[in-house]
């Protein structure tokens, strides 16, 4: 049998949970009162909680359907979140004891960085070590240039410029989650990989207007990389761009970024700036982004 581990961010089950999944998003270091307010107050403001975790079973359950369609396999899915149980160790000793011969780690982000899809797989490999019947292992860097994945999100793209009317030109933002700014002296190939990524689709599209930001930066002391998406609003306002569109090309999953940083607060932000504002919607559990994750995945074991 082949297991596959999808791995995620994870989030708090419900508010009761927030406490222990802010301190252990914080290495163990509880959040202060405020810290702890301000989330609550932005969980609140998308409806209470995300829906993160039930879609991120969605989606490990809609790719196992998708895996299971073939010759190949069978095909069995495993969940491993970074700060939600079942975690990533969790995941993995559950595949060794159901006798997987084969494994495959699948992050749920399209773009590599050390610091995000290098550390889900960092801990997979330290979990694996730990296993007293460990399997053959292979874990994905990235897919942010799968073809699949490049023609679903200019499906997306498409059908959201259509939501402009007014004959004015669109300018499409491709944004992904901010990282530490030490990153770009790294070497890092993230930040390329968003590029990548958005000059792919904008071929695929023949895009005359395309533009890259970031979002979601944590809020930590050092820097983190730029420009923000709202900053990025802002000097688009001032060149005449009344039209724009966020593809958040880095997130296949409706989650607090999405819903609350970009339906609230970056949607706000267009109000008062008097401008036609749009994003393309979460890719989710929809049966063709299933069929993307099961290429990807096939194409990997066939490597």
């Amino acid at each position: 049998m082949i297991g596959v581990l999808v791995m995620a961010y994870g989030t708090a089950k419900d508010l009761q949970d927030l406490p222990r999944y802010y301190t252990h998003i914080r290495h163990g270091r509880p959040p202060s009162d405020a810290q702890l307010d301000d989330l609550r107050n932005r969980y609140q403001a998308i409806g209470g909680i995300s829906p993160l975790y039930s879609i991120t079973e969605s989606q490990a359950e809609g790719l196992e359907n998708a895996l299971n369609q073939g010759e190949d396999g069978p095909f069995r899915v495993y969940l491993g979140l970074k700060h939600t149980a079942p975690f990533i160790g969790d995941g993995l000793s559950a595949m060794a004891a159901d006798g997987v011969e084969k494994g495959v780690g699948l992050v749920l982000a399209p773009h590599y960085s050390k610091m995000s899809v290098g550390a889900y797989l960092d801990e997979a490999q330290d979990s694996l070590r730990k296993l007293a019947n460990p399997f053959d292992w292979h874990g994905i860097r990235s897919w942010h240039l799968d073809p699949a994945f490049i023609e679903a999100v200019a499906i997306r793209v498409q059908k959201s410029l259509a939501r402009f009317v007014d004959g004015q030109p669109t300018m499409v933002i491709f944004s992904a989650h901010s990282l530490p700014q030490r990153i770009l002296t790294e070497g890092d190939p993230y930040p390329g990989q968003l590029r990548e990524t958005g000059e792919a689709v904008a071929e695929y599209l023949a895009l005359p207007h395309y533009t890259f930001s970031w979002q979601s930066a944590g809020r930590t002391e050092e820097p983190w990389m730029g420009p923000d998406i709202l900053e990025k609003m802002d000097s688009l306002a001032r060149e005449g761009w009344v039209n724009q569109l966020v593809c958040p090309v880095g997130f296949v999953s409706d989650h607090l970024e999405i819903l609350y940083d970009l339906d609230v607060q970056a949607k706000e932000h267009a109000r008062k700036l008097g401008i036609h504002w749009e994003r393309t919607p979460s890719f989710n559990a929809e049966p063709q982004f299933s069929q993307v994750l099961a290429n990807v995945v096939k194409k990997a074991l066939a490597k």
